[in-house]
């Protein structure tokens, strides 16, 4: 006990090691997302599903409630049709719902039910690595899900700027920030009744981070309450690009997803260091 906490990475240099060094590090941890994709080979039915939850989102309310509602002026002036103004949103929802839950399901069951991280401490890679690794992974799925979403859209004639073409570099972005917090968050859950906390967030996200009505339509007091949260920064860059709405205020929203994946990041690495060192 005494020898592995010796060789635990300090914090700070922990900190530098996951954030400055990624791209190293996702070098090193390719091999966790190798695993993972052969674990979703086998179970492709589960992976698929993801697919067709915004779809049937878009249909139930995009189109039905759509054909009610008519048009929407946005925050930004510009008038969309209700699918138009809520299929980007879903896109970014698509993200978020990949990313967060497969980043603490996943790490969650390895971590205190099969024990697989354990292995790592007799290997080169480290903690660290393993979480970079999860956290890649939880975000390409999440980006295949909305990847398959846009097509779905401009398909249906829901693309309106050449804009859109940055929607899915986008999205990985969102996926990265939420697999991150998915991670640090995985490391703080003591069994699967704490499941109901991560719905919790994740729920109210998905329904009032501006999807489903624009910002203007809160209280004031409110609407700082929206500002604060990732999925509405989420929403608003995909919907600026696909819309082609396109000005500074989108390049706010996507640093504010890379510093929340990096602080994710970093404090996901740290805990799952310290949990595997005890």
């Amino acid at each position: 006990m005494t020898a592995q906490l010796a060789t635990a990475p300090a914090p700070r240099s922990l900190l530098l090691r996951v954030v400055p060094l990624y791209p190293l590090s996702l070098a090193r941890s390719g091999q966790r997302v190798r695993r993972n994709f052969l674990v979703a080979r086998r179970t492709w039915v589960l992976f698929v599903s993801g697919f067709f939850e915004p779809f049937f989102y878009l249909l139930s309310i995009g189109i039905g409630i759509g054909g009610l509602v008519g048009s929407v002026v946005t925050d930004t002036g510009a008038h969309l049709t209700y699918q138009q103004f809520v299929a980007p949103a879903l896109l970014a929802s698509s993200a978020m719902n990949g990313a967060i839950y497969d980043a603490v399901n996943n790490l969650f069951f390895k971590l205190r039910y099969l024990r697989l991280y354990d292995a790592v401490l007799a290997t080169p890679l480290s903690a660290p690595d393993a979480a970079v690794g999860e956290t890649t992974w939880a975000l390409l799925r999440g980006a295949s899900y909305s990847a398959a979403f846009l097509l779905i859209m401009l398909v249906l004639g829901l693309v309106e700027s050449w804009w859109a073409l940055l929607a899915l570099p986008a999205a990985i972005l969102i996926g990265f920030a939420f697999a991150a917090v998915g991670l640090a968050v995985a490391t703080f859950l003591r069994g699967w009744q704490d499941f109901e906390f991560v719905q919790l967030v994740v729920l109210p996200l998905f329904l009032f981070s501006t999807t489903f009505y624009p910002l203007s339509t809160y209280p004031e007091g409110l609407q700082w309450v929206v500002r604060c949260t990732p999925l509405y920064h989420g929403i608003e860059l995909v919907r600026g690009l696909v819309t082609g709405t396109v000005g500074w205020s989108l390049l706010v929203n996507a640093a504010y997803l890379v510093v929340l994946g990096f602080v994710g990041l970093a404090i996901g690495a740290r805990r799952l260091s310290g949990l595997l060192l005890k």
